[in-house]
């Protein structure tokens, strides 16, 4: 115990000190809000990757996901990689980052106002990301619980608590450039750490070739395996399909989610983007396809206590901390920090995300004029006080489990706003009807299937309601009036502007 609340002293002491040291960078709402839009590529790469991956994914997806999937499973963390690091980084960066300074933009709500020339879209997105990142922080908050409850034995509502008083204070005082900074210490953390204990779970089974021997001899409950052995270390797994829905989610996901497209925002230059999306991508392999390959191996696990009394239903939460219960005491700490720091990125770029939509997009020239750059960043750091005591509330009675939580806020978020962002950099001929009628789609495939549950898993309807944005755009805008020309090409002018660029950089086009 002693081991473990050192190993947490050092921990809270570390992020407090980097906040009251970034304290400089957060004077200006620009310096606040995206570090002055001038973060180095290690910093923004490593912020990217800890807001993607926190509690949710270590404890709720890859106990959930390992438990039904098995060693295939690992394929939604090479999915993470591909698809929602390196990809993203290549298709959105850039054009992210010239279009977002040259519409003078801070948040993606104002994305959205200035790029469709809609104030109401740009109200309408804040309000979106403003209830839809509640159910997400809350996720993050229950998968801590489990964590504290099994390495500390006291109440999970002081956890939370200290951890919320403790993400306030950094990012108040630091603003961005603190939550970068120690997303940049908290990620060294979870590199090593989840190398070093899936090195410990899998020696305790007998080393990873025995692990597997056992795991290929637990017969499959799923239906389509019709209860043959074998199928938990299948290339597949025992649900193909059901596994694909996962990985679009989890993946494609991030392509519109704001605390993450924010990242883009704030990166520096040209340099910046090629090096952070080499080590965006090498961080999401190592912490994501650890995770998910670690709770691959759940079912060794098999226990009376992660099943509910009542009914039997097994308590997909309860998997990893089950997991990680028998390690020495020291990798027990290790794991508490690791998760401790995931969760703690993550709620701090949840919160900056939520304050900042809510003081620049809502409040700022309608209820409050005549903002002051002073005034702006005040209301920002009352605001991230609010949020964070609100989710706090929710967090110590969460509804469902957190895969459920994070598929209503990644399906809402990122079906409302994925299709209208990603087209709208690319593509002129985005109308304002047709973003409109993304959003309507993105909240209403989620909402109501809450109530309705007409797709058995809200981790599908999150998929779905992405895919659905794709080709509702695309659709809409085709038959819907266009947008004033001038205006538009007055937009995409900025990617035509003239830079000087060094030959390391780029050859001449037809030098030999």
């Amino acid at each position: 115990m002693v081991v473990k609340l050192i190993l947490l002293v050092i921990f809270f002491a570390v992020m407090v000190s980097v906040g009251m040291y970034s304290r400089k960078n957060a004077t200006s709402v620009d310096g606040f809000v995206l570090g002055g839009r001038a973060v180095g590529p290690w910093l923004t790469a490593f912020a990217y990757g800890t807001s993607y991956f926190s509690a949710v994914v270590f404890v709720g997806y890859a106990g959930q996901f390992g438990w039904k999937y098995g060693i295939a499973s690992t394929w939604i963390g090479i999915g993470n990689a591909m698809l929602g690091s390196l990809l993203a980084w290549v298709v959105l960066g850039r054009r992210t980052k010239v279009m977002t300074q040259h519409l003078k933009s801070k948040t993606m709500p104002d994305f959205f106002g200035e790029r469709y020339g809609s104030d109401a879209l740009k109200v309408t997105a804040s309000v979106i990301v403003f209830i839809f990142l509640i159910p997400y922080t809350a996720s993050v908050y229950n998968g801590l619980s489990r964590l504290f409850e099994m390495a500390f034995h006291i109440p999970y509502t002081y956890c939370v608590m200290v951890m919320a008083v403790f993400t306030a204070v950094y990012v108040i005082l630091g603003g961005y450039m603190a939550t970068a900074i120690n997303d940049f210490i908290q990620g060294i953390i979870m590199l090593i750490g989840i190398v070093v204990v899936i090195a410990a779970v899998l020696n305790g089974q007998g080393g990873f070739l025995q692990a597997l021997q056992t795991m290929a001899q637990i017969p499959s409950d799923v239906p389509l395996t019709q209860g043959q052995p074998g199928a938990f270390t299948s290339f597949f797994g025992p649900d193909p399909m059901n596994l694909l829905g996962v990985v679009v989610l989890t993946s494609l996901g991030t392509w519109g989610l704001p605390q993450m497209i924010g990242k883009f925002y704030a990166i520096k230059d040209e340099k910046a983007i090629h090096t952070g999306t080499i080590i965006s991508t090498f961080f999401a392999v190592i912490v994501s396809g650890g995770c998910y390959f670690l709770g691959g191996f759940g079912r060794l696990f098999d226990h009376p206590s992660l099943y509910q009394e009542q009914t039997g239903v097994i308590i997909y939460d309860s998997i990893v901390p089950h997991m990680l219960s028998t390690l020495p005491d020291i990798l027990i700490g290790i794991v508490v920090v690791l998760v401790l720091s995931a969760s703690m990125s993550t709620l701090s770029s949840l919160v900056l995300t939520s304050s900042s939509t809510m003081t620049l997009d809502l409040l700022k020239d309608r209820v409050m004029k005549q903002m002051s750059e002073k005034k702006q960043v005040l209301t920002m750091q009352i605001f991230i006080v609010f949020f964070i005591v609100l989710s706090v509330v929710i967090a110590w009675n969460p509804p469902t489990f957190i895969a459920q939580l994070m598929g209503i806020s990644w399906g809402a978020l990122a079906g409302a706003f994925l299709a209208p962002f990603l087209y709208g950099l690319y593509w002129k001929g985005v109308t304002r009807a047709a973003v409109w009628a993304s959003f309507a789609s993105g909240v209403g495939i989620t909402v109501s299937n809450m109530f309705l549950k007409y797709i058995a898993s809200p981790i599908n309807a999150g998929a779905i309601a992405m895919i659905a944005g794709l080709i509702i755009v695309p659709v809409v805008s085709l038959l819907t009036p266009k947008m004033e020309k001038s205006g538009v090409d007055k937009i995409f002018a900025c990617y035509d502007e003239k830079v000087t660029i060094t030959k390391k950089r780029s050859l001449e086009a037809g030098e030999s």
